[in-house]
């Protein structure tokens, strides 16, 4: 009696949590109503198997339980109950799968007039492409990926010199226009998610696969990768903003083409020495570190970190929280460059300076460390070296209070709150892995002898 009792109770707990439940399906944004309406169809199937299963249950503990003197029945089949249970199952297996049939007959049907972005996965980012006025991509192909060609662009195809490239983490979409969007991987599997759009997809390694919407809400949504792609797997975020299409166009506009990345000249050491002389009063004349006046060293750190950093504090995206009180200092510092030709010369500049290993000012468990940076060298290196592909720069011989204090700032908040800084959200999520100021004393310790 007991057992029939917790199966009812089950049942009105589970009924009641549905409807009370605060936890539902984030807003539909797209015009994929059909998902929801296939989703809907098999939650009430489950949702009456689950009850009627339970109830019966429930009501066999009583009906059959133990009585004095009572003895079972033997019937090994009973066809009219066959009969009933394989019809009502094949109904409720139709019920589920047939909506889904009309919904995937509708996916593979894009629209021509749709417009194409590509979106390109990677541990762990995301990136897009979008086709230039000849509404053509160009070739791309993993053996060309590098630093300076992160696409695998082919230089000498026509088609691909009008693309616009997004090293970003941020598309842009149109509301009200079907939008293709084709999928690639660098490397392993991933998944396209936006939940407000209910349309997902994987990237598979070596082919392209796709999906398409017509976004109904102008706003901003997150994607996700929803296929475990490795160690970092939850730190891989990104988002699809959806504008007006004058929006839209105008942000387009703001991205370069292929040919124009190409035609960007080099930076120019020579001219940014001058420029650097604001930078100097600082950071020292060669770039060495200013602990006085807290400035990090600089020389030997990568050339398109230094750059990421000096162009997020001008977009706003680093520097602005109020606690960054040092953050802050550097915004306007780094206004004195006009324009990123500026920056470009200033990075090359500091290229030039030599790089000496800065005296350790960080003690710790350097044992501890070495285990808790096992989790850091995926994507900083083994050695401390930096990965570019992995967004993350150098940490081996710079400035250990300062990757103290940073470490620090992404567990408070105070660096990668930014909805545009995605890879310091990033290093929010991976900083919450050190779980104390002695742990980040240990780490820190340990990148000392790198």
């Amino acid at each position: 009696m007991p057992l029939a009792v917790v199966l009812v109770l089950l049942v009105v707990g589970s009924i009641v949590f549905h409807l009370l439940s605060p936890w539902t399906f984030t807003d539909l944004a797209s015009n994929w109503g059909m998902v929801d309406f296939t989703v809907d169809i098999t939650l009430y199937v489950t949702g009456f198997v689950f009850v009627a299963v339970n109830l019966f249950m429930a009501y066999s503990v009583i009906k059959f339980r133990h009585k004095k003197g009572a003895r079972s029945t033997y019937e090994p089949e009973n066809k009219k109950l066959e009969t009933w249970l394989t019809a009502l199952t094949a109904v409720g297996v139709a019920a589920m799968l047939t909506p889904g049939l009309f919904v995937w007959a509708k996916f593979v049907e894009v629209p021509e007039e749709a417009h194409v972005v590509e979106a390109i996965g990677q541990q762990w980012h995301w990136t897009f492409r979008y086709p230039g006025d000849d509404g053509k991509f160009g070739e791309v192909d993993a053996e060309r990926i590098s630093g300076d060609n992160p696409f695998g662009m082919d230089p000498d195809d026509p088609n691909g010199q009008d693309d616009v490239l997004v090293y970003g983490a941020e598309a842009h979409i149109p509301v009200d226009k079907p939008v293709k969007f084709l999928l690639r991987s660098k490397d392993v599997l991933h998944n396209f998610t936006v939940a407000q759009f209910r349309v997902k997809m994987d990237l598979v390694p070596g082919m392209q696969t796709f999906l398409w919407l017509t976004p109904t809400k102008t706003g901003r949504f997150e994607v996700l990768c929803e296929e475990h792609c490795g160690m970092a797997h939850y730190t891989m975020r990104g988002a699809v903003v959806v504008d007006e299409l004058d929006d839209y166009t105008a942000w387009l506009d703001e991205w370069p083409t292929y040919a124009e990345l190409n035609a960007t000249p080099a930076g120019d050491a020579v001219a940014g020495a001058a420029q650097y002389a604001v930078c100097a009063s600082c950071h020292g004349q060669q770039g060495e570190g200013v602990a006085a006046l807290n400035a990090p060293k600089i020389a030997g750190q990568d050339a398109w970190y230094l750059k990421r950093q000096l162009l997020n504090y001008q977009n706003g995206s680093r520097g602005t929280h109020e606690d960054d009180v040092y953050g802050r200092q550097m915004v306007p510092m780094s206004m004195t460059l006009a324009n990123e030709g500026a920056i470009d010369n200033v990075v090359a500049h500091i290229q030039t300076f030599p790089d000496t290993k800065p005296a350790s000012t960080i003690e710790g468990d350097v044992a501890n460390g070495e285990r808790l940076y096992a989790v850091c060298a995926y994507c900083h290196g083994k050695n401390g070296e930096g990965i570019q592909a992995m967004n993350a720069p150098r940490t081996a011989s710079m400035t250990d209070w300062y990757i103290e204090r940073q470490l620090q700032n992404f567990k408070d908040g105070i660096r990668g709150s930014h909805l545009k800084d995605y890879y310091g959200f990033q290093m929010r999520f991976m900083a919450n892995t050190l779980h104390d100021e002695q742990a980040i004393k240990d780490l820190v310790a340990y990148i000392n002898t790198l």
